[in-house]
């Protein structure tokens, strides 16, 4: 939540329609999150990066499910991490993480890599949404841990690329955003790739 009731209750209206319509879309379109994968050389190409540290998520509901996206970036060399609430009022901290790890609940109850699993810094990011638009504002579910993070890497410098899944459906003409909503570099979709900073 923001200082901003008019912010946050557009943000709030936007949700609740946001939810449904990605429940459709992954109905409409289960090969979605292959699709995704199948688009990664565009991406990689546009970053024009090495192998590094990608952190994924662990999906949710009707999020975009980023497992074949992980194959595919082990496959070309990444490493893997997922995040990890360990402050509901602080940034993320990614820990490495591979398919075969364990994982437990973090302060927020979602599923993350075990404590004991080492802290890394990615160099990618990727994130999930509710909605998007074409000058890379996302709607999130309102918790601000992404937003939260990519601040704090980035006022360091440079920071690592936060790209958001979705299907292409959930963008929107604008999505409703504040001065503490970070914008993504790029989202990557079934359709393809989207690129928003044009650095890369």
């Amino acid at each position: 939540m923001t200082n901003d009731p008019v912010l946050d209750a557009a943000k709030s209206a936007l949700r609740l329609e946001a939810r449904r319509r990605r429940k459709a879309l992954q109905v409409e379109h289960p090969e979605a999150d292959w699709m995704i994968a199948d688009h990664l050389g565009d991406l990689l190409a546009a970053l024009g990066t090495g192998p590094g540290v990608a952190a994924l998520y662990k999906s949710l509901g009707a999020e975009i499910d980023p497992r074949p996206l992980g194959d595919a970036l082990t496959r070309a060399g990444w490493r893997l991490s997922l995040p990890a609430v360990i402050d509901l009022e602080g940034p993320l901290e990614f820990r490495a993480w591979a398919p075969r790890h364990r994982l437990s609940h973090d302060l927020a109850g979602l599923p993350a890599p075990l404590d004991s699993a080492p802290p890394v810094t990615p160099s990618l990011i990727f994130a999930p949404l509710l909605a998007f638009d074409g000058e890379g504002h996302r709607l999130g579910q309102g918790g601000g841990y992404y937003d939260r993070t990519i601040a704090g890497l980035r006022a360091r410098g440079g920071g690592p690329a936060m790209i958001g899944l979705a299907f292409s459906g959930q963008r929107i003409d604008a999505v409703p955003h504040g001065p503490l909503d970070e914008r993504l570099d790029g989202i990557l979709t079934e359709t393809g790739y989207i690129g928003v900073r044009k650095d890369f």
